[in-house]
């Protein structure tokens, strides 16, 4: 079981006590359904990785950006802890190789889905926490994530399209825009949201992702153009 994780386990130079745990970060639950010996999915580790990302993460940018409001620190955190900024980290460190899927999430490409890769990233972190303890995971976490985000962390995100819209519809129209889920396509797995933007009662953008946030985005680069046109 050790030796399918050898690569990764010398590239985070980790020497897990209870290889199980590692195993289980990568089972997604599609393969439960066909290998019936294996009993648990990785969605528990998930579950504790995601709450242990935000903790380290949040106490890594309090150090580090003294002079940040509460405001925005939470943008900053949320600029980082995203499903592409996690699907890169999952890239940087091959874990598409070791997912455990169904014969149709293989077929589908699941090896490359950016939520996949995300939630095995942090169910990763959630099974190195409980075989290693918050100082490695916070190591971890430092030389995969972090490291996509130095110029990030040292000056803070770049402006978001939903940002400046807020900006620019509060300094003109003293009212804020008003987003709305029209409609969502696809399995739970990997879903697609289609949000709406709308001031003063009129849509202003339409935009697609494949989560309400990057929906939203995609909305408000549209009522942008529209506006400053």
């Amino acid at each position: 079981m050790q030796d399918d994780f050898n690569s990764l386990t010398s590239k985070l130079k980790l020497n897990f006590k209870n290889p199980q745990l590692l195993k289980q970060a990568f089972i997604h639950r599609s393969y439960l359904n066909e290998i019936k010996s294996e009993k648990a999915s990785n969605e528990r580790l998930e579950f504790l990785g995601d709450s242990i990302l935000s903790l380290v993460v949040s106490h890594h940018l309090y150090n580090l950006r003294k002079d940040d409001a509460e405001g925005e620190l939470t943008n900053l955190r949320a600029y980082i802890v995203k499903t592409k900024s996690l699907a890169q980290a999952a890239k940087s460190l091959n874990l598409g190789n070791y997912l455990k899927l169904s014969k149709g999430e293989e077929v589908s490409g699941g090896r490359n889905n950016p939520q996949l890769l995300a939630n095995s990233y942090e169910a990763l972190l959630g099974a190195i926490f409980l075989d290693q303890g918050l100082e490695k995971v916070s190591q971890v976490i430092n030389e995969t994530l972090f490291k996509i985000f130095e110029k990030e962390l040292k000056a803070g995100p770049p402006r978001d399209a939903k940002s400046n819209l807020q900006e620019i519809v509060q300094e003109k129209m003293k009212e804020s825009p008003h987003y709305k889920i029209l409609e969502t396509k696809g399995p739970d797995h990997n879903k697609e949201f289609v949000v709406g933007v709308y001031i003063n009662g009129k849509e202003m953008g339409r935009g697609v992702g494949s989560s309400k946030q990057v929906a939203e985005e995609m909305a408000a680069k549209e009522a942008l153009d529209k506006l400053t046109k």
